[in-house]
């Protein structure tokens, strides 16, 4: 879920480390689509920006499963005929699966544009405790190889590679720095059980203290609609039936990733970590591999036109 969150809950080229060093140079956030406030202990649902959301256990309390598929690095006919060489994609896994340990530093409040906010929470779990920042790795994972292998250039904004973190507004600046034709930042939500599907959160139009989404608010829907249509051939998954009137879509003005992004970018909750059917959905590698599909042809889609 996005670290916003407000609902009743809501390598071939991988430049991470790079980008992440050379923003820390620029003064960027020592301390995140985009969560509410964190907490350390057992999860409870989505706080507030999951897409910047609410806590979860520590990764290794993951249920059993198979195990996780290795994505084909070799393009098929489609992926070819959709080239992507020459565009840069920034994806955005939420969480940290170390955050549940770094209660005070993701605790500390950052500037989002219109006002301050937590800088990232732990994200929400499964019931059996499979964690959001887990599913989101390996979700991305999935999907930075698919562009790849279409000869996309991929930009991480973290890899687990850093005990916690980043913050929601550095995550942000990671994917400005990159110029990034498209960001895309991987969630599940944590609503109540019964709530399923899986919806793409987009901004809405902010202008507002440092906050300017106006020339996103179009191709960012656009990214999202494209997303949404996708995402729900390659999983055979409806869209949310708790938000967004059926349309899979949502819009958000609480987001700081949405709100300090000066290029198109959207959330995806690929589904409702707490609901018992979507769970057993999204703790299966092979659903995953088909989310990480369907946002590939999704962002595919939009950047061909």
């Amino acid at each position: 879920m996005p670290y916003d969150h407000r609902k009743t809950t809501r390598h071939t080229r991988t430049r991470t480390r790079g980008l992440a060093l050379a923003l820390a140079a620029t003064g960027c956030c020592a301390v995140l689509a985009g969560c509410g406030a964190s907490q350390a202990s057992q999860p409870n649902g989505k706080a507030t920006e999951s897409p910047e959301a609410s806590s979860s256990g520590p990764a290794g309390d993951a249920p059993a499963e198979a195990p996780s598929e290795a994505p084909s690095g070799a393009p098929s006919t489609r992926d070819a005929a959709s080239s992507l060489a020459g565009r840069t994609i920034a994806l955005d896994p939420g969480h940290n699966p170390g955050n549940f340990r770094h209660s005070r530093e993701i605790n500390t409040k950052v500037n989002i544009g219109t006002h301050r906010k937590e800088c990232d929470t732990t994200g929400t779990s499964t019931n059996a405790g499979y964690t959001e920042a887990s599913f989101t790795l390996d979700v991305t994972h999935r999907l930075r190889d698919l562009l790849t292998a279409r000869g996309a250039e991929v930009v991480l904004t973290h890899d687990a590679d850093r005990p916690w973190g980043p913050c929601i507004d550095e995550r942000a600046r990671i994917g400005n720095a990159a110029r990034a034709d498209a960001v895309v930042s991987v969630h599940a939500d944590g609503s109540a059980a019964g709530n399923r599907g899986f919806h793409v959160i987009l901004p809405a139009p902010v202008r507002e203290g440092s906050a300017d989404t106006m020339k996103i608010v179009g191709p960012s829907r656009e990214l999202g609609e494209r997303i949404a249509d996708r995402f729900a051939r390659a999983t055979g998954t409806a869209p949310a039936n708790y938000l967004g009137s059926g349309t899979g879509l949502d819009v958000r003005d609480d987001l700081g990733g949405l709100n300090l992004s000066t290029v198109p970018k959207v959330f995806v909750e690929c589904g409702n970590m707490r609901d018992p059917k979507d769970a057993q959905l999204l703790t299966s590698a092979a659903w995953r591999q088909k989310a990480a599909q369907g946002i590939a042809d999704g962002i595919a889609t939009y950047l061909k036109g």
